[in-house]
């Protein structure tokens, strides 16, 4: 499956319209902001969250407070941020928020419910096997699916990585697979203890025993190699050109916060996405930003909710 390229970034809007006396002031942000992130500590998008938070709360000038609340792939924290549109809680989530309104038959929100103000960093899904695995490439790994169904461990029913590994394993090379989900690290984990054969993460997820020695990347999911494993080919180099399956984050923000506050944050976010440090920092943990932001950023989450709906459909998975 192509994805259609990433766009460049937005011109931000220069005006706001007032839409109320409390979210439209230029006094905002009147208090601590709230970055409520979907996914427990440690998975990509709380790395993207809180390096955003600590490089955006000087120019907003107030504390930005990272609180994750996981569960039901990132659906809590998506309905919790949604219901208090008080002007200063705030919603980062992965590739999933465009893709639970799909899967989930009552996902409580959909992807019109928010704006996004910034499409943070993305990041390939990567496949993973243990540091001793026979498996030294993504065509020995084929080989021993197609000898035995393998079972593999992913972040969740309705991650991209896992849904990106479905349509690669059972649509494109044709063999059978066994998905076995884990908390994100512990997926990992349970790749290097040798519980399962092989993971498909995001790449931030695994980075840490990669680099540790572990666990060893046989493939990344984007359409380039990936600059912080730079001898790891893609899917694409080993015998599936179109394919091109990566995660994403983002900092979305209920409709209702709008105006003067919406323009402060849009502008921060874009300012600090550009700027060397924090590059470097998401780049260390595999995350590359985008320069998507505002109707830009809006517009690639729509087309990731079109495109995934139908991945969803294809899969035929469904979560309750």
């Amino acid at each position: 499956m192509t994805r259609i390229a990433f766009g460049r970034r937005a011109a931000l809007a220069a005006a706001a319209t007032l839409v109320g006396p409390r979210l439209a002031h230029a006094a905002w942000p009147e208090r601590p902001v709230r970055f409520v992130v979907g996914f427990p500590p440690g998975s990509a998008t709380d790395i993207a969250a809180r390096a955003l938070a600590e490089a955006v709360a000087p120019a907003l000038g107030q504390p930005v407070v990272v609180e994750n609340r996981g569960g039901a792939s990132g659906n809590i924290a998506a309905n919790a941020v949604r219901g208090a549109n008080d002007g200063h809680t705030l919603l980062v989530h992965g590739a999933a928020f465009a893709v639970n309104p799909t899967l989930f038959r009552s996902a409580g929100y959909t992807v019109e419910d928010f704006r996004a103000i910034a499409i943070i960093a993305t990041t390939p899904a990567a496949f993973i096997v243990r540091a001793d695995s026979p498996a030294r490439n993504l065509g020995d790994l084929l080989a021993m699916a197609r000898a035995r169904p393998l079972d593999y461990a992913s972040s969740g029913a309705g991650t991209v990585p896992r849904l990106g590994a479905e349509l690669l394993f059972r649509r494109l090379a044709q063999v059978e697979v066994q998905h076995v989900a884990f908390p994100p690290a512990q997926a990992v984990g349970a790749v290097a203890a040798g519980h399962v054969p092989m993971a498909v993460v995001a790449l931030p997820t695994a980075m840490g025993l990669i680099r540790g020695g572990q666990v060893r990347a046989v493939a990344v999911g984007s359409a380039r190699r990936d600059p912080s494993l730079p001898d790891v080919p893609t899917v694409a180099e080993q015998g599936f050109p179109d394919f091109d399956v990566g995660a994403w984050n983002g900092l979305f923000a209920p409709h209702g916060f709008d105006g003067a506050g919406m323009a402060k944050l849009e502008a921060a976010c874009a300012q600090m996405l550009a700027t060397p440090a924090l590059r470097a920092r998401l780049a260390t943990a595999g995350l590359t930003t985008t320069g998507l932001n505002g109707a830009a950023a809006q517009t690639f989450v729509q087309r990731e909710a079109r495109i995934w709906g139908e991945v969803v459909r294809f899969v035929g998975v469904t979560v309750d």
